[in-house]
């Protein structure tokens, strides 16, 4: 009996022993294996290519001498639309989940699915911030004097030389018959300048306008969209910089992964920033919001060469930072991408509402290898 109970004693204490959870410790350092000329040159060769993708579609748009094809600007806007929505998936929501429930973190962290009920609570909170916007839009339109009438109906006659108060939608419906009058179509679109003579407009939707003020609630919206937008890519882009800088023997991959990914999400905003109908007063914006995110990644970039001796990327004050900031970047994107990008670009524009089915499903299948190259970018970054 003595034996018995000695051996159910040493597999009760095995069996112990193999319950308790080890858990192991955070990474106190970081891989940087020098390299630095390479990192260097990082810094300059994403800042081209970010600002390049942020700031061209918008320069092309408004300058005549690029005579840019209006097939290239569709194809850049939807191939734009697909890689936002890629990179909030991926990019954002797979690597926030992934930090925090990093095994080196606490139980806690662990025992709830944190990175999914941030980024829930991100989208949530976009989503109300949206409606109070069409709220006090509304209101404020129609208290000066901004009525709706039955759509469909004319509420009085329609003057000569009239400019629709929702061009942007309505100048690219001729595209599918006319490519190249699109481009056209389009520059006059985005030019504020085309409806600064309009004093009181009525159009065949059946809504009234005075003093423009439809135009400048539009345009408010449009702009908190892309404010909205760049707002979330540049927290990416923050720890994408921090990364690469003191990333190991993954450096050269990493590297040239992150150039085209800077230069593909600059892209999906620039093609944003194109779309809107700055006025005269705000024409330094666009130009601003390009420049603030090509700059983002190089600067931190150099921040993370500057302490690569002390910032450790798996220490959990980092992970968990990265995957908060990662988690609340991929709400923003993916209520941006499918409310802003998706529904509204084919399901409430009167472009596709008129346009033929060949051209809504070659703008689907452009805005999918927009994000089926961004998904294989995440593959290794």
């Amino acid at each position: 009996m003595s034996a018995i109970s000695a051996l159910s004693a040493v597999n009760l204490f095995l069996r112990d022993d193999d319950d308790v959870d080890v858990v192991p410790l955070c990474e106190a350092s970081n891989d940087y294996n020098g390299r630095m000329g390479a990192r260097i040159s990082a810094v300059f060769v994403i800042l081209v290519a970010g600002t390049f993708g942020a700031c061209f579609p918008y320069a092309a748009s408004r300058q005549s001498g690029f005579n840019i094809p209006a097939w290239m600007f569709f194809i850049a806007k939807y191939f734009g639309s697909g890689v936002i929505v890629a990179t909030a998936f991926i990019h954002l929501l797979q690597p926030a989940n992934e930090n925090l429930s990093d095994e080196c973190l606490p139980s806690a962290w662990r025992d709830y699915p944190y990175a999914f009920g941030i980024s829930l609570i991100s989208l949530f909170s976009m989503f109300f911030i949206e409606i109070l916007s069409f709220k006090l839009l509304a209101t404020h339109g129609d208290g000066n004097g901004h009525s709706h009438g039955p759509i469909g109906l004319m509420s009085g006659p329609v003057p000569a030389g009239i400019v629709h108060a929702h061009a942007d939608r309505d100048a690219d419906a001729g595209c599918s018959s006319d490519p190249d009058a699109c481009l056209d179509s389009n520059h006059a679109s985005l030019n504020p300048e085309k409806f600064s003579d309009s004093k009181d407009n009525t159009h065949l939707d059946g809504h009234s306008h005075s003093g423009g003020l439809h135009d400048s609630d539009n345009l408010i919206a449009q702009m908190t969209s892309v404010f909205i937008l760049e707002f979330g890519i540049i927290f990416h882009s923050i720890f994408v910089g921090l990364t690469l800088a003191v990333s190991g023997d993954e450096f050269v991959s990493l590297y040239i992964v992150i150039v085209f990914h800077q230069m593909f999400e600059g892209l999906g905003l620039g093609t944003r920033l194109s779309d809107v109908k700055w006025p005269a007063s705000y024409r330094w914006a666009p130009w601003c919001c390009g420049l603030a995110f090509g700059l983002t990644t190089p600067i931190c970039i150099a921040i993370g060469l500057g302490v690569r001796t002390t910032y450790p990327p798996g220490s959990s004050t980092s992970l968990i930072t990265n995957g908060i900031f990662d988690a609340v970047s991929s709400g923003i994107l993916i209520y941006t991408g499918l409310v802003e990008l998706m529904a509204n670009e084919f399901l409430f524009s009167s472009e596709f509402q008129r346009a033929p089915i060949s051209r809504i499903i070659y703008a689907f299948l452009v805005m999918c290898c927009g994000a089926g190259l961004m998904a294989l970018l995440g593959r290794w970054a």
